[in-house]
């Protein structure tokens, strides 16, 4: 296979990528994310082989990397807050309880003539525990504009929400952005060619 290509534009995806050695070529999806489903799993493998799909007929005899995460409480998604006084209110809604993760993670084949020719598309779930949150700290922490560009308003990694989580049940990374192990082991199905690790 010739290239890899990671349609997405989240940094925290492409250093997880990087992370395991794969190497790759970023393209971020341009296209319009629209929710068709109720189900979050369904969302987030539907989003995810759009973006995949939306960026394959660009390359040929290529691998096709895409992914999309959602935070979901109480059958609500929160997703990235529009503006500061939403962030806050995730917060406040995430304060104390207990909230899911979802990643989509979608993988398109394409032939030498740039058709698609496989496709297959998973998610993976992890349940996150928040301690109740002081106002003054959701505050302040709003304060720093981390939350804006991530799902939920808070991220795990290499960031001041890592503060607020008191335990997670389920894969770590699938909180960052992109289920390494799933990943994996959907990989070695898809593309048994492909070696991770040199022998």
């Amino acid at each position: 296979m010739s290239r890899i290509i990671l349609a997405s534009q989240s940094p925290r995806r492409k250093k997880l990528l990087e992370q395991i050695g794969l190497s790759f070529e970023v393209h971020p999806s341009a296209a319009e994310e629209v929710i068709k489903h109720s189900d979050p799993q369904e969302i987030v493998e539907d989003l995810a082989l759009l973006k995949a799909k939306d960026v394959a007929h660009n390359f040929k005899d290529s691998l096709v990397i895409g992914a999309d995460t959602i935070v979901v409480y109480q059958d609500e998604i929160l997703g990235k807050p529009s503006d500061p006084q939403q962030a806050l209110s995730y917060l406040q809604q995430l304060s104390g309880n207990t909230h899911s993760v979802f990643t989509g993670v979608a993988l398109v084949k394409t032939d030498k003539n740039g058709a698609v020719e496989r496709t297959t598309a998973f998610n993976e779930q992890t349940n996150v525990v928040f301690s109740t949150l002081e106002i003054a700290d959701m505050k302040a922490y709003v304060g720093t504009g981390n939350p804006m560009d991530k799902a939920g308003a808070y991220g795990i990694q290499d960031d001041l929400g890592a503060l607020f989580v008191e335990m997670i049940e389920g894969d770590y990374y699938n909180v960052v952005g992109f289920p390494l192990n799933r990943f994996y082991r959907e990989l070695k199905l898809f593309s048994p060619d492909l070696k991770l690790f040199s022998e």
